[in-house]
């Protein structure tokens, strides 16, 4: 067998711009499922909405990308929370399975009202004028817009890992996990927590669309292709494990490239194939407690 290194290196690289997405994506889950013990499979579906809502904001309103990077968020955020308090903290006393079964129907509904608003054909978004070109790596040119989504994917994931085990804010949210009862005596208010947790997450799926938007195109499938992966990943590094899920994302989309150089044949399956042996080994996950 033949190994081109240059193209082995390649789709390496490429690989860490899909494992950004990975790990974003995979993030926001792990938070939600971690804080909320809700299975949230309308993720995907709200990585589809930042990427739209971004679109329609630039089409439409003729506000750009960096307004929209910041603006999607905060207003797919809110609709989270208002979710969360309508539709998700009834569930909380519940199996699991019901979360799963109400945000599944929330998938569906939000990729019907996007073909039937859109259409199912893709919509190109240009890339920013200030982040075109590409940068030399010695053994290819990267595009200088995906160098800016590994900088800025990898800088929001190691900003929220940071505030969920190194602050007091992220001490209170665990601590509300494990015994909400008692930490409520202390004047926490937990249900605010729970919703302002719950934005957050969502909102990191839609920051994640609003990045994608100018590299894939945006169609209403999008969040569907990406979130079985997703879980993959949440599952690879453990279940609510916030480190787990950063480092399990890159560390698949780096395994996906190197799958496509190598191995063609397996690489949409090379995941599963990784999941099912982390499973026989460590049923918890990588990061999982044991």
């Amino acid at each position: 067998m033949d190994f081109n290194v240059t193209l082995i290196l390649g789709q390496m690289v490429l690989g860490v711009v899909n494992g950004v997405f990975y790990a974003l994506l995979s993030l926001g889950l792990s938070i939600i499922f971690g804080m909320l013990g809700v299975i949230n499979f309308a993720h995907g579906a709200f990585f589809m909405v930042g990427a739209f809502l971004s679109w329609v904001l630039l089409e439409y309103l003729g506000i750009g990308y960096w307004a929209a990077l910041v603006l999607v968020p905060l207003m797919v955020g809110a609709v989270g929370m208002a979710m969360e308090r309508t539709l998700i903290r009834p569930l909380y006393s519940l199996d699991h399975l019901y979360g799963l079964l109400l945000t599944l129907g929330l998938t569906l509904a939000l990729e019907a009202g996007a073909r039937l608003l859109f259409g199912a054909q893709g919509m190109p978004y240009a890339v920013p004028d200030s982040l075109r070109g590409a940068v030399s790596l010695g053994f290819m040119f990267l595009p200088t817009y995906r160098v800016w989504v590994v900088v800025i994917g990898v800088t929001i994931c190691l900003i929220t890992w940071f505030l969920i085990e190194r602050t007091p804010l992220g001490a209170k949210l665990r601590a509300a996990t494990e015994d909400p009862a008692m930490v409520q005596t202390f004047g926490v208010n937990v249900p605010r927590m729970l919703t302002l947790t719950y934005g957050a997450g969502i909102g990191l799926a839609a920051l994640g669309g609003v990045l994608a938007a100018p590299i894939y195109s945006v169609d209403p499938f999008m969040g569907t292709n990406v979130v079985i992966v997703v879980f993959a990943v949440v599952v690879i590094g453990g279940m609510g494990s916030v480190m787990g899920s950063i480092v399990t994302g890159l560390a698949v989309g780096i395994l996906e490239g190197l799958a496509k150089a190598v191995f063609p044949e397996i690489a949409s399956t090379a995941v599963f194939i990784l999941m099912a042996i982390v499973l026989l080994a460590r049923p918890n996950g990588l990061f999982g407690k044991v």
